[in-house]
């Protein structure tokens, strides 16, 4: 008899379709974590909010994310997959529409958070769909195809809502997604198949509960990721409180997981080994995948002074670095190549990406330096998604395969935002330590300080100023100088910091294949 997976296999125009359904679907998820970041300050001004209340557009839209990445399978289940995808790809589309629409921001943070209930679910129920329309000798092929939506997807956001930005207005970030949502919905509909689960569980059996504690536990944990350097992390009472409350909410999550008779997340899948390996790499990769994609737009910005479009348009090389070596990536695969030896190789890729960005970086860096080094970060992308991905799911079939893309799937988004929380965090307490260093050695006794002062006051007093004005503000440059160089230092120790944690991990990833039996991959890809 045919396997649930094997009635699932679609050849020819069909899987095409699918594919293409897929991929967009998680494209647009994607795009929509990072497109509004280049938005914010005119959202800020056109709503009338604070720059804390607008960064609150970021987070529900993260922490719905989040909570609904772990119950997708469990959802999909329940409604089936097709309906349940579909469903997601409509509140997605009717939320854009209403963010698009909004009057004040806390309109505009509910419908993000909305929205990203339909985004978590498009992410990873697009890859489960891709998965198991492949026969398993091309599932190395089907996730390289995936893995281009996922990689390219951050990177194409601030570009893209920098330029809708630009000419159009804010809104229009959110109306881009109404017409590729209405399409994806349709194709949706009349392409794609469910499979048979089963019977579904009647209401009183709903894991209520665990929805509850599965919601305290990331959500909190999300918003202490989000919220904890500009609120000074454990020295507020909300961070503190929030910390508490997503600890006890694991803790007693697990433990209604593993005693509930219908569970909403299975962990019983993580007694696959596969799983249990491509989950940790998962968030390392998230880890450097977000948080690279983070800071090198704001030292583009706030350092070199670039425009938001063409801090966004820099990434674009390592996009399609990305999305050239991704089909090849997934031909090696499915020729046998060990995926342990690719992703040891795409680790090592991306420590020659940070440590050339530690050595180059610069407060007059040009585009030129940087070219380079992210072509590198992009084939370091390619050697680690899909092989990761498909090590992941290689050995689950049936239903598993949607929980593990699930948890995958979420340790990818936490990564990144513990990512970006670590970086952040570092960022601003490296950057004071270097400040106070540098001040250090301004002694207002040695020759070359007096010197430097003395000839940026006759500058301004050449402009008109009096001495005593233009005085203050040579020290005002100079102090100006100081704090762009520690910044610019802060910006070389924390790419070092990444180098060194990515160079860890080769001998972990080796030791993996050597200490322990090899991962067991289907016989179609050897």
């Amino acid at each position: 008899m045919p396997t649930v997976q094997e009635d699932l296999v679609e050849y020819g125009f069909r899987r095409a379709i699918i594919t293409i359904t897929a991929v967009l679907c998680a494209l647009l998820e994607i795009v929509d974590t990072t497109i509004v970041n280049v938005a914010l300050n005119n959202m800020r001004g056109s709503l009338g909010a604070t720059l804390t209340d607008v960064a609150w557009v970021i987070t529900a839209y993260a922490i719905a994310n989040v909570i609904v990445i772990p119950m997708t399978s469990w959802l999909s289940q329940q409604f089936g997959r097709r309906n349940y995808f579909a469903a997601s790809i409509i509140i997605f589309t009717v939320a854009s529409f209403m963010c698009g629409n909004a009057d004040n921001i806390w309109e505009l943070v509910a419908f993000r958070f909305i929205q990203g209930l339909g985004g978590g679910a498009l992410l990873v129920t697009a890859q489960t769909i891709i998965t198991e329309s492949y026969p398993i000798e091309k599932r190395g092929m089907a996730q390289a195809i995936y893995g281009m939506g996922v990689i390219v997807g951050p990177t194409l956001g601030p570009p893209l809502g920098g330029y809708l930005v630009d000419h159009f207005s804010w809104p229009y970030i959110f109306y881009i997604n109404i017409p590729i949502g209405i399409i994806a919905t349709l194709l949706t509909l009349t392409f794609v198949r469910s499979p048979k689960y089963g019977e579904k569980l009647k209401a009183n059996q709903v894991d209520w509960l665990g929805i509850i504690l599965l919601s305290s536990f990331i959500g909190s944990l999300q918003y202490v990721l989000e919220h904890g350097q500009q609120d000074d992390w454990f020295n507020d009472d909300t961070i503190t409180g929030l910390s508490i409350l997503s600890g006890f909410g694991l803790f007693f999550f697990i433990w209604r997981q593993l005693t509930y008779k219908h569970p909403i997340v299975n962990l019983k899948v993580l007694n696959d080994s596969n799983l249990r390996v491509g989950v940790i790499m998962s968030f390392i990769m998230g880890f450097g995948l977000y948080g690279s994609t983070f800071i090198i737009p704001i030292y583009t910005q706030s350092i070199l002074g670039w425009t938001a479009t063409d801090a966004g348009l820099l990434l674009i090389p390592s996009s399609l670095t990305v999305a050239f070596m991704m089909p090849m990536i997934g031909k090696l695969i499915q020729r046998g190549i060990p995926q342990t030896y690719m992703v040891a190789l795409g680790f090592l890729a991306f420590f020659i990406f940070t440590y050339w960005m530690h050595n180059m970086m610069t407060p007059d860096t040009g585009e030129e330096h940087l070219y380079w080094p992210l072509i590198v970060r992009g084939i370091g992308l390619g050697l680690l998604f899909v092989p990761i991905t498909t090590l992941s799911l290689s050995t689950l079939k049936g239903k598993g395969i949607g929980e593990g893309a699930a948890f995958t799937g979420m340790m990818r988004q936490l990564g990144g935002s513990f990512g970006i929380a670590i970086i952040t965090t570092y960022l601003a307490r490296l950057g004071q330590e270097h400040r106070v260093n540098l001040i250090a050695h301004l002694d207002p006794t040695r020759t070359m300080v007096q010197n430097k002062i003395h000839g940026l006051q006759r500058t301004f007093m050449a402009k008109g100023f009096s001495p005593d004005i233009a005085l203050q503000k040579a020290y005002k440059v100079l102090d100006y100088g100081v704090t762009k160089q520690s910044t610019v230092l802060s910006y070389m120790d924390v790419f070092l910091y990444l180098g060194i944690l990515f160079l860890l991990c080769i001998p972990f990833i080796l030791l993996i294949k050597k200490n322990k039996k090899a991962p067991v991959i289907p016989e179609g890809l050897h």
